[in-house]
């Protein structure tokens, strides 16, 4: 049965509960209903965004990877509902990135990896992407070198070293995404790092690392001593 927002308790309305207690005492399916506001004739927004939350898993990782399409087979889901989801999906993974990129030296794979986690974990294809760096480890830039399929993507090595030399950057740390959720190199990724290793050699660059992103985890080249 349908329970209105307006027939709950106030305390207990997303909004009203938001301002008196705060977001981190809502649960994932009241933040997103404030986003959409109404749900249908049915159910009301919390109890829509419930349902929708369990066809994902509970996951808001795969609810981000949800097209307009997918949202709006729901009943009382219109794009302008779905669109205002998947754009605060977006907005958090950006959040995510920009707060590693501001704060942390990349000196490590995990780094590298909350930050391109944010970039990657809502991608279905393969995309290869290059961190480029300072002496410091300071972050300079990042750019796509390539998007593909689910297996693979093609990468053009002269891509990558251009980039670092129009950014005067003097690191490199290449990074691209399983989108099988297994984090382990096969045979094509061992090729590119050391292809790429040893073309950066000759114009004074360094390759870092090589960081392989998965949902549950990641592989790094460098911390298995493969560089």
């Amino acid at each position: 049965m349908k329970l209105s927002i307006t027939d709950l308790q106030t305390d207990d309305r997303p909004r009203e509960k938001f301002m008196r207690l705060g977001a981190s005492h809502l649960s994932e399916a009241e933040l997103l209903a404030i986003l959409i506001g109404s749900g249908n004739t049915e159910e009301n927004a919390v109890q829509l965004m419930q349902r929708v939350l369990t066809d994902c898993g509970g996951s808001l990782n795969a609810l981000g990877r949800m097209n307009i399409e997918d949202l709006c087979r729901y009943r009382g889901m219109g794009s302008a509902k779905a669109i205002t989801l998947l754009a605060a999906c977006e907005l958090g993974r950006r959040r995510m990135s920009e707060e590693v990129k501001l704060n942390d030296r990349f000196d490590s794979a995990e780094n590298v990896y909350r930050y391109f986690l944010g970039k990657m974990q809502h991608l279905d294809v393969e995309e290869c992407r290059v961190m480029l760096l300072n002496t410091q480890l300071r972050y300079v830039a990042d750019c796509c070198l390539s998007r593909g399929g689910i297996g693979q993507t093609v990468v053009d090595i002269r891509l990558a070293l251009k980039q670092a030399l129009l950014h005067n950057a003097t690191r490199m740390i290449l990074c691209h995404n399983h989108p099988t959720g297994v984090a382990q190199p096969s045979a094509d990724d061992d090729h590119l790092t050391q292809k790429l290793k040893l073309a950066a050699e000759t114009l004074d660059l360094r390759l870092l690392d090589h960081v392989i992103v998965a949902d549950a985890g990641y592989y790094s080249y460098a911390e298995h001593g493969r560089l």
